[in-house]
């Protein structure tokens, strides 16, 4: 397997407060990891900065994506590049039916590979497909983009979008927050139709709710910044069971 995203040392944070502290990680094609920690442990600045999201500084360590530096592209080319994130709150954008955001940025991202762009038919035809998939309704699609949804609609509507950009890595940032029995097994077929030997999947938790549904190949004990310890799915186990005390420090 081929190395898809290669993390070095990585030290980061926002505000001037070192947040990220000397992280390596290395993700193949292929393989699902979990980064699981507590609340506070940095978890999400991992996602904010792997994405670009504004005001976050890199202070120190390198990160490649398929081989190019991330830190060399703008947010819109990551996400033309194959990354995507799954967020933890989804934004509302009023005004903005929904089916034409997710055309928008399919085309968006078939532009920046090169590809021809979707008419409005052949669109239409992938977006019945991926939502019938998901069970999402024809009616989900036309209202105002995640405004009145709940949080288990926000999160299904991520996985939809997901499905249609079908990232190299998706980076799943606690979607599993907030999700009734039901809402959480569609987010986890999506994924689990999403995956496959060419992509690769970026799960940060802090339970095995989703875990159960999507098993990873590795679970990273994250702490303070730092991944403390590594294994597999019988780690996210023993944390379920015994919590993170042993991983903290004293």
């Amino acid at each position: 397997m081929s190395a898809l995203l290669e993390i070095k040392n990585l030290s980061a944070g926002v505000a001037q407060k070192e947040i990220i502290k000397n992280l390596s990680l290395t993700v193949n094609a292929g393989e699902v990891h979990a980064i699981m920690g507590p609340n506070g442990a940095g978890k999400s600045t991992l996602s904010h900065i792997l994405t670009g999201k504004p005001n976050y500084e890199v202070n120190g360590g390198s990160v490649k994506f398929n081989g190019k530096n991330l830190f060399g592209l703008k947010p819109e080319e990551r996400a033309g590049e194959g990354l995507f994130l799954c967020m933890q709150h989804p934004v509302e954008i009023p005004g903005v039916a929904t089916n034409n955001f997710l055309k928008h940025a399919v085309n968006a991202v078939r532009k920046y590979r090169g590809e021809n762009e979707l008419d409005s038919a052949e669109f239409l035809k992938l977006l019945k497909e991926k939502a019938k998939a998901l069970n999402i309704s024809a009616d989900m699609l036309k209202r105002e983009l995640n405004v009145g949804f709940s949080g288990g609609e926000k999160k299904r509507l991520e996985t939809l979008q997901m499905s249609l950009l079908d990232p190299k890595l998706a980076i799943l940032d606690e979607a599993d927050s907030g999700l009734d029995v039901d809402a959480l097994k569609t987010v986890a077929e999506g994924v689990n139709l999403l995956h496959n030997q060419h992509n690769s999947l970026l799960i940060i938790t802090h339970h095995l709710n989703l875990l159960n549904l999507v098993r990873p190949d590795f679970v990273h004990i994250y702490i303070d910044g730092q991944i403390v310890k590594t294994g597999g799915f019988e780690l996210a186990q023993k944390v379920e069971n015994n919590g993170y005390g042993e991983f903290l420090k004293v």
